[in-house]
């Protein structure tokens, strides 16, 4: 039985999630977790994934979030705005890209847990609706405070979680490096590494509650991309929490937790490769693509700078107009297709390139396969979510 036949195209959200994780941590692959802050970011990674045939996650941070409301907005509320766009955004075109989708917020740490709540109540107004969240998964960065603190809180926001189905992602010890405003390079390099008995003590504690949970350990992940021998990466301290674990439980699985790869952008093959095999369901992506996405439209300037100069007149001549190479159209789908080939390498790293496989007797969306109807229903269901989550941010904001 493939995945295809256990878990729908389109964004999942409960079981359907903790099914997915279950799945890769069996068969030996992971999903790259895309950090998006459009609408074009968005489109790329699940062009991508549709492409691959594998499932993705499509994550928004507080800072992608608050630039997808507007870079002018001072509201307090806006990077939840934002983040719900992103994520009724990728609910209205998910499924015509015929793959699994885990709509995901990144990094929350203590200072942005109003962040959260926003996102929360977003989710609690959609499940009322549609007895399911508006995203599938939400991360708690906590990993700052200590841990007794930092498991506490969890504990608490994973309650609130289960009852609308909603995967939690925590992060104990630290990820080194800068991202999103928040700058880590400076901290004590034993931060880096997380213990096995760090880790069981948030098993110890999340399980109980459910097991929709996975845990970022820390083996000396560093964000961003870093000259080589820079960083010192150990994958092979996830074994150790692993097998921890599994003599806690008296278990016979080899891999009793959902692991995540911060930090994944410029790490090796065989680092990569030896953190799946210890249980690694997601890794993060976002400096690569970034330059990936910017790489493609440089790329395009460059060849094109002549034609790019002014809105009439080009080395076809004076009076040859311009207006389909400065068409934004033009210029930004050469950056989604530069974005699309590196993400198809990052499927190809985590082994999750051809893993959803629908037939076409599934009725699940393939890209390219003609013109379909669009089924009125969800149209008119797409129009009641906008709506009615549009109306509950605005009365939150006037509050």
């Amino acid at each position: 039985m493939g995945l295809e036949d256990i878990v729908p195209a389109g964004v999942i959200t409960g079981k359907d999630v903790v099914t997915l994780f279950e799945y890769a941590r069996e068969k030996g692959f992971a999903m790259p977790a895309v950090n998006c802050t459009s609408s074009s970011t968005i489109n790329s990674a699940l062009e991508a994934a549709s492409k691959a045939k594998a499932p993705v996650i499509i994550q928004v941070s507080n800072g992608g979030g608050g630039f997808m409301a507007g870079k002018s907005i001072k509201d307090p509320n806006a990077a939840a705005a934002g983040s719900v766009a992103l994520a009724l955004h990728t609910r209205a075109v998910a499924k015509y890209y015929g793959i699994p989708v885990v709509v995901h917020s990144d990094h929350c740490a203590k200072k942005l847990l109003p962040w959260m709540d926003g996102m929360l109540e977003a989710n609690e107004a959609f499940y009322a609706q549609h007895g399911e969240p508006l995203f599938s998964s939400h991360m708690l960065d906590l990993s700052e405070e200590p841990d007794e603190e930092n498991i506490e809180i969890c504990v608490e926001y994973f309650k609130r979680f289960q009852k609308l189905g909603i995967f939690m992602e925590m992060e104990i010890g630290i990820t080194g490096g800068e991202e999103d405003g928040v700058n880590n390079e400076d901290v004590d390099p034993e931060k880096l590494y997380t213990t096995p008995k760090q880790v069981w003590a948030v098993f110890e504690a999340l399980s109980p509650i459910g097991s929709g949970f996975s845990i970022a350990a820390a083996f000396g992940n560093v964000h961003g991309v870093y000259k080589p021998g820079n960083v010192k990466l150990s994958p092979e301290k996830l074994g150790n929490h692993q097998a921890y674990a599994k003599k806690m439980l008296g278990c016979e699985n080899d891999k009793p937790i959902f692991l995540v790869m911060h930090g994944g952008s410029g790490s090796t093959d065989s680092e990569i490769d030896l953190a799946v095999s210890n249980g690694v369901v997601k890794m993060n992506i976002d400096t690569d693509t970034q330059w990936a996405y910017w790489d493609g439209l440089r790329t395009f300037e460059s060849s094109k700078r002549e034609y790019l100069q002014g809105q009439i007149g080009n080395p076809d001549g004076a009076d040859k107009p311009n207006k389909k190479f400065y068409d934004p159209r033009t210029w930004i789908r050469k950056a989604e297709e530069s974005m699309v080939k590196r993400l198809l390498v990052s499927f190809e790293k985590l082994h999750s390139t051809g893993t959803y496989e629908p037939s076409p007797e599934s009725g699940a969306p393939q890209i390219g396969a003609g013109k379909k109807t669009v089924n009125p229903t969800v149209m008119m269901m797409a129009g009641v979510v906008v709506g009615s989550t549009a109306t509950m941010l605005a009365r939150s904001m006037m509050k």
